[in-house]
């Protein structure tokens, strides 16, 4: 039974007169393999009454009555406990809803997305006017310096080339 690749298997008690697949007298169980640890669930009492009946189980049906506890009731051995491992519960799914609507309340709201970069130097021009200004004025002496670093030769062939363009105009 089961699903490609997701199998499970009912534990049931049948006649050995009849076909392997045919009609079964009671489902006493089911084993699904497939999960971590392997669900194991038997009616313990119902099989203890067809084990004591004479009901002949299966190496597998037996392997999983030993594991649960139900062989060694049968047979009077110590460990009627069993060593069958249960799997730990799953929380709610609501409780994890309310979990992460309370980690999303607590975040910051301001920084929560990446703006594009033009956004961001909108957004940075309009915090910070001042700055732009101070940026010009700090370039207009750099030029000035510029401008008085020109030797004094060139300086001067420079007016000798007006003072001519002067006498021509005459």
């Amino acid at each position: 039974m089961g699903k490609i690749r997701t199998p499970f298997f009912r534990i049931v008690v049948t006649d050995s007169r009849k076909a392997r697949n045919g009609l079964s007298i009671e489902e006493i169980g089911r084993y699904v393999p497939g999960q971590e640890p392997s669900i194991m669930e038997v009616n313990s009492a119902r099989a203890q009454y067809w084990l004591g009946v004479g009901a002949q189980p299966t190496a597998a049906v037996e392997a999983i009555f030993k594991v649960t506890g139900d062989w060694q009731k049968f047979k009077g051995l110590p460990g009627t406990e069993g060593t069958l491992k249960f799997a730990t519960p799953k929380p709610a799914k609501s409780i994890a809803y309310e979990a992460a609507v309370k980690q999303a309340m607590d975040e910051p709201k301001e920084g929560a997305t990446t703006m594009k970069k033009k956004a961001q130097e909108k957004l940075a021009a309009k915090a910070n006017p001042v700055e732009e200004v101070a940026a010009v004025e700090v370039s207009e002496p750099v030029a000035e310096i510029a401008v008085s670093e020109v030797p004094a030769e060139v300086a001067n062939t420079d007016a000798v080339s007006e003072t001519e363009e002067e006498k021509a105009a005459e």
